[in-house]
C-alpha cells in the first residue's frame, strides 16, 4: 500500500528563521524552496496528488509586512516556476477564496491553472487563503440537497481525491483547520522538523508509516 494522494501542513517557518536570527519572509522562502523539492520529489515516488498549506484564512491576523511578503513571494514564485512546472508536467490548482488577495495575485494564479490545466503527472493543490471550515460553508450555500457527492461538488476542488495521508511538520499535532471534509478518513504522521528542514529522508520515513498501517475506514 503506497499513499497517493498526500497533503501536508507546512509549519515552522517562522520558528526556523526566528533560530538563525533571519527575518520571518526568509524562512518563508526557504520553505517554498523545500515545496519545490519535494514535489520533485513526489513526481519520484509516484505519487498523484500534493496539497500543501500556503496561507490560512486566520494568517491574515500576522503583521502586515509578513502578510504583504507573502503575497509578492507567491506573486514571484508563481512567474518564475510556472513555466518550469508546465514543463515538468505539474498539474496547478489553487484552493480557497479568492477574496482578499487582489487582482494582480489572483491573475497569476488563473494564468498558473490555464498554463498548466493539461498537465497529468502529479497535481499541486495549493491551499492560499484557505480554511477548511469556509470551504465547508461556502459548499453548503451552494448545496440544494442530495448526498456526499453532491456536496461534494460544491468543494473548492471537487476533483480532489480525500488524501490518504496527512503530514505535518515542526511537532505539533493539530488540524488547524485544514481539509476538514476531505480528511475525514487520512491516516496522519506527525514529524518534528521545521518545514524548511523536512528533507527527502523526512518524507520517505512518512510514507514508510503509512504503509505500515492498515486503513479500516470504519470496519474490523
Amino acid at each position: 500500500m503506497s499513499a497517493k494522494y498526500v497533503a501536508i501542513i507546512t509549519d515552522g517557518n517562522g520558528r526556523w528563521a526566528q533560530q538563525r536570527g533571519l527575518p520571518v519572509l526568509e524562512g518563508h522562502r526557504a520553505g517554498a524552496d523545500t515545496v519545490r523539492e519535494r514535489l520533485r520529489d513526489s513526481v519520484e515516488l509516484e505519487i498523484e496528488e500534493l496539497t500543501v498549506y500556503s496561507f490560512s484564512t486566520e494568517n491574515w491576523t500576522r503583521p502586515p509586512e509578513e502578510v504583504e511578503g507573502l503575497m509578492a513571494m507567491l506573486g514571484e514564485r508563481i512567474d518564475r516556476e510556472t513555466p518550469e512546472l508546465k514543463e515538468e508536467g505539474v498539474r496547478m490548482r489553487f484552493i480557497g477564496r479568492r477574496e482578499g488577495i487582489g487582482p494582480e495575485l489572483t491573475e497569476r494564479m488563473d494564468w498558473a491553472e490555464r498554463e498548466t490545466a493539461d498537465n497529468e503527472r502529479i497535481t499541486l493543490f495549493v491551499a492560499f487563503n484557505y480554511g477548511g471550515r469556509a470551504e465547508i460553508m461556502d459548499a453548503a450555500r451552494a448545496f440544494h440537497g442530495g448526498d456526499e457527492d453532491d456536496f461534494r461538488r460544491g468543494l473548492y476542488a471537487p476533483e480532489m481525491h480525500d488524501p490518504d495521508l496527512l503530514i505535518r511538520t515542526s511537532g505539533e499535532q493539530r488540524l488547524s483547520n485544514y481539509l476538514l471534509w476531505q480528511c475525514a478518513y487520512s491516516e496522519f504522521v506527525f514529524r518534528e522538523e521545521l518545514w524548511p528542514d523536512f528533507s527527502r529522508d523526512a518524507f520517505e520515513a512518512a510514507l514508510r508509516t503509512y504503509d505500515e498501517r492498515r486503513r479500516r475506514f470504519g470496519a474490523r
